[in-house]
Order: C-alpha cells, then sequence, then structure tokens
C-alpha cells in the first residue's frame, strides 16, 4: 500500500484496503460480492393472533421472563416518558416501548467485579433491591428468574432447590447493580405483520422511535458508568438477527461495562496521539476524497468505510463533545436520524452489527462519537485465519452506491427524517468533526 492511501484498486479489479487505525487488511476480489445480502425466509408462517405480543422472552406479554428492568419508556400525549424501577405488581400497566433490563447471562458478572474490585451494591440500589423483594409479586419474579438462570446453567431441580431461598435471593444482586443491561424495543413483528417473515428492526422504526430508543441508550451507558466506580467503558453494541450473533431476533442494543478499553480502542488512542486530527484527515476526510460519502445532515456524516472485515458503514457525530451523553439533544437526534436511514437502507433481513465507539473515560485525547454498521454477509475461514487478510466480498464504492441508490427510493417514499443530504448532496466540508474543539 502506498503510505497515505487506504484504497488501492489493482488492474485486475482487485480492491486493497487497510483500516488506519487498527492496521486491519482488507481484499474485495472481483467476482466474489455478487450473491443475495439477505437471510433466506422460504416458508414464512402465519401468526396466531397475540403471537406478536409472545413470540419470545422480550416480548411485551412476556415481561417476567426477564429480570427486574431497570427503566421503561412508555407513550404519553405529546410523545414519550421515561419511568423507573417499575414494581412487579405494575408491569403490564403500561406497555413499554423500550425498556431496559438486565443480561440475565452477563459477559462480566456481578462476581467478577465484586471478587476482583471489591465492588458492592451502593445504598440506594441496594434499597430498591430490599423494596422489589418486599412485596409477593416482586419476591416471586426474582425467585423465578434465578431458578430458570440456574437451570439454563445446567443444574439439575434437586441442586438449586437444596440451595435454599436466602442463597437464591443472594444471587438476585446482579439483576440490580450488575454490569450488563440490555435495551430491548417492543415489537418483535413489525405492526400489523401476518406472517412471522415481517421482522421489526431499527429500519422498520419511525425516525421519532428511533431517536427515543438511541437517546434511552445514551442515557443508560451514562448511568452504567456512575454505578460502578471501576468501569473504565462501557461498550454498546447491537446483534441483528441469529448470524450477527444475536440470541432473539428481537430488536435490543446490548450495554456492558468492562474494565480495560481493549486493543482496538488501544490502537486508535496511538494514532490519535500522534495526530489529534486523524478523525478527519484518515476517516471523513479519505472517505470525501474516495468519494465514499454516503449521506450527511447538520449533526453527522456518514460514509463507506475501509479496511474492515465485513462491509462497514461509518456513521460520525460532528459534535463537539467526546461523549454520547454531553451530545446536545439536537445532536444526538441528527446520529440517530442518520443511523436510521442507514439500518432502513440495509434492510431487515441482512444480519448486521452496530457497534458504538467514543472517548474511554480515563483519557484526556478528545474523540468523535461514532457507530459502525457492519454487514455479517460472510463466514471467516482458513484464509482468513492462516494469513490475517480479510477477504470483504463488497468494496466500499459497491457499498456506497447500494446504499444511495436504497436511500432515495426511501427518501421519496417519505419514511427517512427530513435534513438528509444524499451523496453528491452533501457538502462534507473540510474538518467537519469539530472534536477538536
Amino acid at each position: 500500500m502506498i503510505d497515505g492511501e487506504y484504497v488501492v484498486e489493482l488492474r485486475d479489479g482487485t480492491i486493497k484496503q487497510v483500516n488506519p487505525f487498527t492496521g486491519t487488511e482488507v481484499w474485495t476480489v472481483p467476482g466474489r460480492g455478487n450473491r443475495p445480502l439477505g437471510v433466506p425466509r422460504p416458508d414464512p408462517r402465519p401468526l396466531e393472533p397475540g403471537q406478536d405480543r409472545r413470540a419470545c422472552a422480550f416480548c411485551q406479554d412476556r415481561y417476567l421472563e426477564t429480570p427486574p428492568e431497570k427503566s421503561r419508556v412508555v407513550r404519553v400525549e405529546g410523545g414519550f416518558d421515561t419511568r423507573y424501577w417499575t414494581a412487579a405488581e405494575a408491569l403490564f400497566a403500561t406497555v413499554a416501548e423500550f425498556r431496559r433490563v438486565p443480561n440475565l447471562f452477563e459477559i462480566l458478572s456481578y462476581e467478577y467485579w465484586h471478587l476482583n474490585y471489591g465492588y458492592e451494591l451502593s445504598e440506594w440500589i441496594r434499597q430498591r433491591k430490599d423494596d422489589y423483594l418486599a412485596f409477593p409479586a416482586g419476591r416471586e419474579h426474582v425467585l423465578s428468574v434465578v431458578t430458570a438462570k440456574l437451570r439454563a446453567s445446567g443444574l439439575s431441580p434437586q441442586v438449586i432447590a437444596a440451595l435454599g431461598e436466602q442463597d437464591l435471593l443472594h444471587r438476585a444482586s446482579a439483576f440490580f447493580g450488575g454490569g450488563h443491561d440490555v435495551v430491548i424495543a417492543r415489537r418483535h413483528f413489525v405492526d400489523g405483520a401476518a406472517d412471522d417473515s415481517a421482522l421489526a428492526s431499527s429500519g422498520t422504526l419511525t425516525p421519532d422511535e428511533h431517536g427515543v430508543f438511541l437517546a434511552y441508550t445514551v442515557e443508560s451507558a451514562e448511568r452504567m458508568l456512575m454505578i460502578n466506580r471501576y468501569a473504565r467503558y462501557v461498550t454498546v453494541f447491537q446483534n441483528w438477527l441469529k448470524p450477527a450473533g444475536a440470541s432473539f431476533d428481537h430488536l435490543h442494543k446490548q450495554l456492558v461495562a468492562i474494565d480495560e478499553h481493549g486493543n482496538q480502542q488501544a490502537s486508535t488512542l496511538r494514532r490519535l496521539a500522534a495526530n489529534p486530527n486523524v478523525f478527519n484527515e484518515a476517516a471523513v476526510g479519505y472517505a470525501a476524497r474516495r468519494g465514499l460519502v454516503i449521506a450527511e445532515n447538520e449533526h453527522a456524516v456518514a460514509f463507506a468505510g475501509f479496511g474492515h472485515r465485513y462491509p462497514t458503514i461509518e456513521v460520525f457525530s460532528k459534535s463537539e463533545a467526546s461523549f454520547p451523553w454531553e451530545h446536545a439533544p439536537e445532536e444526538v437526534r441528527g446520529m440517530s436520524d442518520l443511523l436510521h436511514a442507514m439500518h432502513a437502507a440495509t434492510g431487515p433481513d441482512v444480519p448486521c452489527n452496530e457497534e458504538w465507539h467514543y472517548r474511554p473515560v480515563d483519557t484526556p485525547l478528545a474523540m468523535p462519537w461514532r457507530i459502525m454498521l457492519k454487514w455479517r454477509i460472510s463466514t471467516l475461514a482458513g484464509f482468513e485465519g492462516a494469513t490475517k487478510i480479510y477477504l470483504n466480498t463488497i468494496a466500499p464504492g459497491t457499498l456506497r452506491d447500494r446504499v444511495v441508490a436504497r436511500l432515495r427510493e426511501l427518501r421519496d417514499l417519505g419514511v427517512l427524517a427530513p435534513g438528509l443530504a444524499i451523496a453528491e448532496e452533501a457538502t462534507t466540508a473540510p474538518n467537519p468533526l469539530r472534536y477538536r474543539r
């Protein structure tokens, strides 16, 4: 590769890419991208009455199958309202458009933080746990979920019964002060779906609904950092469809508190320390020079990424703020509108991961909030493992053209938020990211 060039096309059409932040090497070989992108659904089955509300454990008729929720967003006249710590006996009194619940199987468990750092529930969280357990419905709910977790972990009913009620309730601390949460959307299928192929994805939400979804997730990430002084980062991601790692084909995001940055973040921080303007120069600026910008609005810009193992759309905030929760409401909404458009253009049948990146709380280096939308349409195999050169079947330019064409169709249908400048309509002035200010 030529120094400073991250995308090079050879004479035969092979495109070689390098990620400017991680150094990941990717090739796109001619002829390997002509394949369907979505997950085939050959035999959709009609939905029975009410099945849309009980299709999986995340559905609205099955609130008691998840741990006690930490908050929920409900519709009210004129908009949405966030409500915290709903009691077990009131779970079905309202319908949650979005709800935040602990993950039943944490990546880093409560015991991880407790044994390695001495982490304990704060007084107000402990009080919340006691209040929830003080009512029979809450106590029964917690015991039921703890038992289900132990059973799923392989323990026999006899072993579980021998533990005793107090032991089971002690294990519920993770439900109140743990570090792995799930933000769940209401719908499993789109409203009015006739069969089980009509899944509700990020792109099938309205722009207003997606705006609430994103802002609610931002608030949830900040709250998670507030309750655990030992967390250095909260990683936020969304797995859509089983090929992308989802347990349920039900729209949800995950938030995990971790005590390290991870190699990718560490590599990015090294590049940033050497060149504070690297995100303008090697990301958005380079994409603009290569004609890879997909769309832009007042607060964010999206482009076809390069040097990724999978076809990736990158969405960057233009805000001066490094932390998502320090963005102004209109800046968060700008990110949401652009991300929603990328999801809508991707379509609900394409497995994908949404990955959030932002400044870790323990670094002084400013960096922009950015979200990667990765299409999981290929499987890594022996060639990649042996060479660490990854084969991405869709080149950045092809990805840009596909998404742009679909965005224009969706805008004509009126399903995207206003203010979206697509492709050549985007100005993408030099140094559009203001994080250095």
